[in-house]
């Protein structure tokens, strides 16, 4: 059995969603030569959140956007029973020059970041690539990666899970009882 604590309601979610658009807008401006590049599976709901704030809030309407998968990209793909490998790839622009914003819902490890680099390369050299993540557990990085922008820090040990539940619009930790 689990169980959980939510750090962060759907509130305070908006609020978050709002801050790191316009940390976004101080360093990218019009985004005419920047890229939004989500991590599927999970940094989608994060980019989409992220681009329809600059939208509704900003009026910043033509952002070149992608979903990258870095399922092939990954160091641990062959010591996993089933890799997670994405349904839909939408990922039909180049980030040739351009400045990408890597975007994803918890950092961790940092593993999926440095795939997540091998994998935006075959789609052009980008002029630099920052990362935006909604949570950032700190205490966990196995590769030195860190964020540009950070929605929230949050200190897990590693027993704990981090969740991001979008349908819900909260953000949970949850821990096994047994431990």
């Amino acid at each position: 059995m689990n169980e959980q604590r939510e750090i962060l309601n759907s509130t305070q979610l908006e609020i978050i969603i709002k801050r790191l658009s316009q940390e976004l807008i101080e360093s990218h401006q019009d985004f005419s030569n920047s890229v939004i590049v989500s991590l599927q599976p999970r940094g989608k709901y994060l980019a989409k959140r992220i681009i329809s704030c600059l939208s509704e809030n900003f009026n910043i309407n033509s952002i070149d956007s992608g979903d990258l998968d870095i399922s092939f990209y990954r160091d641990d793909l062959l010591t996993k029973k089933s890799p997670i490998i994405t349904e839909k790839i939408n990922m039909d622009i180049t980030v040739d020059n351009k400045r990408v914003i890597l975007i994803d819902d918890v950092l961790f490890t940092a593993r999926s970041v440095r795939a997540a680099m091998d994998a935006v390369m075959p789609f052009g050299r980008p002029k630099s690539i920052e990362l935006l993540v909604l949570i950032d557990r700190r205490l966990s990085r196995h590769i030195p990666i860190q964020p540009n922008y950070v929605g929230k820090i949050v200190d897990a040990i590693d027993s704990e899970r981090v969740v991001v539940d979008w349908l819900k619009n909260s953000v949970l930790i949850l821990k096994d009882k047994n431990e």
